[in-house]
């Protein structure tokens, strides 16, 4: 155990680690202030579904020989594209919900891993793939320009979120009332879809393309055992987010586990351990 510590202490003195610790305290508040949005609209599995098509988006990118720096020239249009898409109003009834999310996830997952077959970016295909995949290091190996355009990016999230936050509150709630009071609500619409691509491209870094899902509905899912009002939700959801990010982190430091999958291990016991504080709070 002590061992375990020490670890943990040596690696805080890192930079690189510093970096990890500051972009994914970032990405996660942006996250769960969105999965607060996207559980409320029932479309929690949406994540889970652009996260398959940044795994394409990011395996078109490796073949055209793009840093990691540069590929969100491809991934961040893509994946906002699909985002506008699935989040549309007025969708087809024959593809609409979860039925597109389906779609377009199995349709991602097949092409990436197909260009990844094909145009293979090493001799190791299926480390490329469980990289892309589960994170594994990736957040811990950020250039200063990535961490500077998370950074931006992850604060502009929740600038909007905050300016925006009546109109995303009454867009979220009851769309036919918000378009009668006068809003714009296919322009929130679009505004909420871009968001998400964002930090569906951000949260790759920090958990990779399979765990996404789980970084943006967990927070959100938790906060709701304890809480009712759309406010508090989103307060209780951003502080569990944060904090859990950055105890993956640093248990995955100092346990030397992957740190997606470690991450989603944290906020797995914290979401148990909300369940069980709200159970007792019921029969109290």
């Amino acid at each position: 155990m002590s061992d375990f510590f020490e670890n943990i202490l040596m690696f805080l003195g890192e930079s690189y680690v510093q970096k990890a610790l500051i972009v994914g305290a970032l990405i996660s508040l942006s996250s769960s202030l969105l999965g607060v949005i996207l559980v409320l609209k029932h479309f929690s599995f949406i994540g889970d579904g652009l996260s398959r098509v940044t795994f394409a988006a990011t395996a078109v990118a490796s073949i055209m020989n793009l840093t990691a720096s540069n590929n969100m020239l491809v991934v961040l249009p893509i994946t906002m594209l699909c985002a506008i898409l699935l989040l549309r109003p007025g969708q087809s009834s024959k593809m609409r919900g979860d039925a597109a999310i389906a779609l377009i996830s199995v349709s991602a997952m097949a092409v990436g891993y197909l260009v990844l077959s094909k145009f293979p970016t090493s001799n190791n295909l299926s480390k490329d793939v469980c990289t892309t995949l589960f994170g594994s290091g990736s957040i811990l190996m950020l250039s200063s320009l990535q961490v500077w355009l998370s950074v931006g990016l992850s604060v502009a999230v929740v600038v909007i979120f905050v300016l925006f936050y009546n109109k995303i509150f009454a867009v979220t709630f009851d769309e036919s009332f918000a378009r009668t009071s006068g809003t714009r609500v296919a322009a929130y619409n679009l505004l909420i879809a871009s968001v998400i691509a964002i930090i569906i491209v951000l949260a790759m870094n920090l958990v990779g393309s399979l765990l996404i899902s789980a970084l943006i509905i967990f927070p959100a899912m938790s906060a709701m055992r304890l809480f009712k009002s759309f406010r508090s939700v989103s307060i209780c959801s951003a502080v569990f987010s944060v904090v859990c990010s950055l105890l993956g982190i640093l248990i995955s430091c100092g346990a030397s586990t992957p740190v997606g999958s470690t991450i989603v291990a944290v906020d797995i016991v914290v979401f148990l351990a909300f369940c069980a504080v709200s159970a007792v709070r019921r029969k109290a």
